[in-house]
């Protein structure tokens, strides 16, 4: 097996610093060069700026700001980070030892850094907090959903745990909070083909061979409100929350299904009430059965009268 090459900077802020690959078949004079062109959305006066601070660097050390090209080497930096609104949750400590990590992700923490979502997701935080520099996750949970996440802490089992999400033998279930329709029949079994496209913030349903199945039950009912159990066999991106919407039961503080609705990033108030409640799976180290259960509630279920608006997590 091929080693992954050893950046020639440190973590900053618990994360890696980029990679940028300089093409066989480059024409450019200097790295400067190249970097303006492949870099379109970086000031050209920024790159000058690091290049002059010594912040891009190659296997040999810092790059001049005249550093010649050398196609086929590869250059190392650190990207400037977007202003980030502290998201104001904590993430609890379900189990911890020297191969896992199992954790409770509250609403509106992204899982890994992307996008305009950098030092405030989960695997930053955790690495920071905990000071585990190598530690990645095993699988990913939506921004706006809370519950359990399994990360890895040992580099060595990185592989064998990942490899069980991949292959679908870990056991998940999900709690939602949905209007309580009588006509709808349930437990079913809810199949369809979803679809998400780059550049698209929803999924959607097209005809076609199934790609995505969810296990939908009721467990009781209230006042007009349902608390459902899910359990996905499939992976599909906002698979869960396009399925209740397609039943009729969207889940509540949903923004995207059935209608995409304005919302501000860092607006708390009504959170999307859907709860990875437990993960269950054979250990692929010690061949021993391991269950995790979340220790959150979700507000609308808990709270019904006092989910109105305000900020919970």
């Amino acid at each position: 097996m091929r080693r992954r090459q050893q950046p020639p900077l440190p973590k900053r802020h618990g994360l890696d610093p980029a990679r940028l690959r300089l093409p066989e078949d480059g024409q450019w004079a200097t790295v400067r060069e190249h970097l303006v062109e492949r870099l379109p959305r970086v000031d050209p006066a920024r790159i000058d700026a690091m290049l002059a601070a010594g912040e891009i660097v190659d296997l040999e050390g810092p790059l001049a700001p005249d550093a010649p090209y050398v196609p086929g080497g590869a250059v190392w930096f650190h990207r400037d980070l977007p202003i980030e609104t502290e998201v104001p949750f904590e993430i609890g400590i379900v189990h911890r030892d020297d191969d896992i990590l199992v954790v409770d992700k509250p609403h509106f923490l992204a899982t890994i850094p992307r996008g305009q979502h950098i030092l405030q997701t989960a695997l930053v935080r955790l690495r920071n907090e905990l000071e585990l520099p190598d530690l990645i996750p095993a699988h990913r949970l939506d921004r706006v959903t809370a519950g359990l996440l399994l990360f890895v802490v040992n580099p060595a089992r990185r592989g064998a745990y990942q490899t069980m999400f991949h292959r679908k033998t870990v056991r998940k279930e999900y709690e939602a909070i949905a209007p309580y329709d009588p006509e709808l029949a349930l437990p079913r079994t809810v199949r369809s083909r979803i679809v998400k496209e780059k550049q698209v913030l929803a999924a959607f349903e097209v005809a076609g061979e199934p790609n995505a199945e969810t296990e939908v039950d009721l467990v009781e009912h209230r006042d007009g409100l349902g608390r459902y159990r899910l359990r996905p066999h499939t992976g599909r991106t906002h698979q869960l929350r396009l399925h209740m919407s397609g039943l009729g039961v969207p889940i509540l503080g949903d923004d995207f299904y059935p209608v995409i609705t304005d919302k501000s990033v860092d607006d708390y108030t009504r959170p999307l009430q859907l709860l990875a409640a437990s993960l269950e799976f054979t250990d692929p180290i010690s061949g021993t059965p391991r269950r995790f259960e979340t220790r959150r509630e979700l507000q609308a279920w808990s709270d019904m009268a006092g989910w109105s608006g305000s900020a919970v997590e």
